[in-house]
């Protein structure tokens, strides 16, 4: 099986392509650190095993692993490469049980801004940051503060909140006057 990598924005971070789908579309899993696995995803754990994984993130598309401030990519990126290979090769589910659910954070009465905020991150903002090796999931709005969490290579990547802050923030408010601000939140 051959599998591509990609540099993201994230130095800390490499997107791997094995030209196959590994999550259902529109559809994340976000591994923060081997206890957040719990039994979920054999493949995360595997990739835990490794010296120097510091996170995993499915994509639709993709996996991206987060290393190690002291692991260099030189020794960590043919490990990854070969836990991928023969794991995707077993045609085993990635993930054992979907993504824990997170309940939104909604005020009565703004349903319908949440619907357009939602729709404009899926259709603009989701598969851009996909393209970088990460995901931005809608947690809630609220007092016009839209709420937030970046996953995958998006968490911890130097540019991140100014990306959030004018890139997001700047476009939601512009098609949804009601936006006032848009915060980053941990899941």
């Amino acid at each position: 099986m051959f599998i591509e990598t990609e540099d993201t924005p994230n130095p800390a971070t490499l997107k791997f392509l094995p030209g196959r789908e590994i999550m259902a579309s529109g559809a994340t899993a976000d591994f923060i650190s081997p206890d957040s696995v719990a039994g979920r995803s054999r493949l995360a754990e595997l990739l835990f095993d490794l010296d120097g994984v510091a996170r995993v993130f499915f994509g639709n598309d993709f996996v991206a692993v987060t290393r190690a401030d002291a692991t260099e990519w030189e020794a960590l990126r043919p490990q990854v490469l070969a836990v991928l290979a023969d794991y995707l090769a077993t045609e085993q589910p990635v993930v054992e049980s979907d993504a824990q659910v997170i309940e939104d954070l909604i005020a009565p009465g703004d349903e319908e801004i949440v619907q357009q905020i939602k729709e404009l991150l899926d259709t603009r903002v989701r598969p851009a940051v996909a393209g970088d090796g990460g995901d931005i999931v809608f947690r809630g709005y609220r007092d016009g503060v839209v709420r937030l969490t970046m996953q995958g290579a998006c968490s911890g990547c130097p540019s991140s909140r100014a990306t959030l802050k004018h890139g997001v923030e700047n476009m939601l408010r512009h098609y949804v006057p009601e936006v006032v601000s848009v915060e980053q939140v941990e899941a």
